[in-house]
């Protein structure tokens, strides 16, 4: 199988796989809008009392921690215990798990009592999770790793938590913790648009949903976003983050897989 697998956009659109969402308070509309748009049914549950029925129904979940409380928290632990008992693929998406001592030992109770099948972050993110030095800024991600420091943390994180990681940025790097890819490409109006990363993690969701091997579909996703965000840079010509945002969505429902070759630069590491 070549990776990215961009003939898994036609999957998505054939079977419209129901993806749950248990999203933040600033990007869950952007994130059912973006799931539509490219051909899933999202549905954004976010009561605890209801965790087991939606997984009984659904492909594939996304447990994004933003705007967190201490409900959201449990929906999220339902959830992906849930989903181990099924056999489903959960995308973790920790946002600002280092804005406090709070989030994160909410964040690495998730992980002692279920292991996701990829864990997508930033790299003040990643950071947080090792235990190292946090530099980022609430939610926003320190801006001075390169990227062999911002590889490094993705190969190292994928060890320690055991699963698949995406190291998402001007360049994101996926990992299982022995082989490295990075992707390349999109455009820099990505920064402008805020819960750009959330998305990513929406799209991750997706394409697990129809495709079982974890590295494939992560992979695949991050190259279609900076498709996306290439062709939306396009569609908007220049005329400000909000023409941007919405040129993402078009995008991500008009493009096929003949589009996206060749749009993102994606390269094996190690």
């Amino acid at each position: 199988m070549a990776i990215p697998d961009f003939s898994l956009l036609e999957a998505v659109r054939r079977r419209r796989p129901l993806v749950h969402c248990v999203s933040n308070l600033v990007s869950a509309n952007d994130c059912a809008n973006l799931a539509l748009a490219v051909g899933a049914s999202p549905i954004m549950a976010q009561s605890p009392q209801e965790m087991e029925s939606i997984a009984a129904a659904s492909a594939a979940a996304v447990l994004n921690t933003g705007t967190p409380e201490e409900e959201k928290f449990r929906a999220c632990l339902l959830r992906g215990q849930a989903a181990g008992r099924l056999g489903q693929p959960v995308v973790l998406d920790p946002v600002g798990v280092g804005a406090s001592p709070w989030r994160l030992e909410r964040v690495e109770t998730l992980l002692k009592n279920f292991t996701p099948a990829l864990v997508r972050v930033n790299p003040g993110e990643a950071g947080a999770l090792l235990h190292e030095e946090n530099r980022a800024q609430g939610v926003d991600s320190p801006a001075a790793l390169d990227p062999v420091q911002r590889g490094s943390l993705a190969l190292r994180l994928a060890r320690k938590l055991g699963t698949a990681v995406l190291v998402s940025g001007a360049e994101d790097f996926v990992s299982n913790g022995t082989v490295l890819w990075k992707i390349s490409g999109g455009s820099a109006l990505m920064t402008q648009v805020t819960g750009t990363g959330c998305m990513l993690s929406v799209l991750c969701g997706v394409f697990a949903a129809v495709e079982p091997d974890i590295l494939t579909a992560a992979v695949t996703a991050a190259a279609f976003w900076k498709s996306c965000s290439r062709r939306a840079e396009v569609l908007s010509g220049g005329q400000g983050p909000g023409r941007f945002r919405t040129a993402l969505f078009d995008a991500a429902g008009a493009l096929t897989a003949a589009d996206c070759a060749g749009m993102a630069l994606v390269e094996l590491l190690t």
